[in-house]
Order: structure tokens, then sequence, then C-alpha cells
């Protein structure tokens, strides 16, 4: 059996073909977010504020801690591990977005199950972000990854 030196850590990037304003606005605004990860929340990401993020089709739900909000260049969050997100602009209208995501906690097989997981998820969502501010497209990539996992919401 393998033993971790270190717990991993996620890194995913992204060229968004967009001003970094509207990167930036696309993850603190739900109203934007929705349209390509979580399908509610329960506010706008604030440096000190706790919102709920709900993949509904799931029956999932995270509480979000937002630790810092640097307009147009960082967020970060901690839902059990920690997520930073940074913007850097590459001209007028290129943002490249890096999200890290670390603090795994748990025995080694499980916590390469859930760095795996963070880096397909991350990804799945900077495509998805991609297809939206640069095409307009609503790529359904959250709902479509596990659609046998949907639960049933007609009660």
């Amino acid at each position: 059996m393998s033993i971790l030196n270190q717990n991993p850590m996620v890194k995913v990037e992204m060229l968004i073909r967009r001003p970094v304003e509207e990167v930036f606005r696309a993850f603190i605004d739900p109203a934007i977010t929705t349209k390509f990860w979580f399908t509610k929340s329960s506010g706008r990401l604030e440096a000190g504020k706790r919102v709920r993020w709900e993949w509904e089709m799931y029956g999932a739900a995270a509480d979000v801690n937002v630790l810092e909000v640097e307009e147009n260049k960082r967020i970060v969050i901690d839902w059990g591990t920690t997520v930073e997100w940074t913007f850097t602009p590459r001209g007028e209208n290129e943002t490249f977005v890096t999200i890290i995501n670390n603090g795994f906690e748990d025995d080694g097989d499980d916590v390469l199950k859930q760095a795996t997981d963070s880096t397909e998820g991350f990804t799945i969502v900077l495509c998805g972000l991609k297809a939206l501010l640069e095409h307009n497209v609503v790529l359904n990539l959250v709902a479509d990854k596990a659609p046998d996992a949907h639960v049933d919401s007609r009660g």
C-alpha cells in the first residue's frame, strides 16, 4: 500500500476570452453561476458571508464560507476544503482563471478520490463557463455528468 507524503492540491486552469470583470462576476453573481454550475444559491459571494449552494437535480447542497473577495482578482472560500480562484487579465478581452483546491483530509484512498473528483468537477465548471461567456451556450455539464444520480423532484 502506498502512503501519501502530503495531501494533494488540485489546480485547474482555463483561458476565457472575456474581460476579467465579466469572468469574475460570473462566480460572484448566482444569477450567472446557476447557468453553468449550481442550480440555486442563497446569495452573492461577499467576504465574511456564508452562502448555501444547491444542486437540486442531485438533492445536494453545500454551505460555503466566503473568506476573501478581491474585486476582479481573487475569491477564497471554505466548504470543507479551501478553494481559491484567481483571475489574471490577458489584454482587454481575455482572462486566465486558476482554481486551486486544497485541504483534503481523510485516509489515502479517500483523499485521492476527493482530489480526483475536485479536478473533474472544476474542469467541468470552467468548460461550462467558457461556453456560456464566449458563445452564450448553456451546456448543462453539471446536470449531465451523472443523469442516473438525479433525484425525482415530482415527489
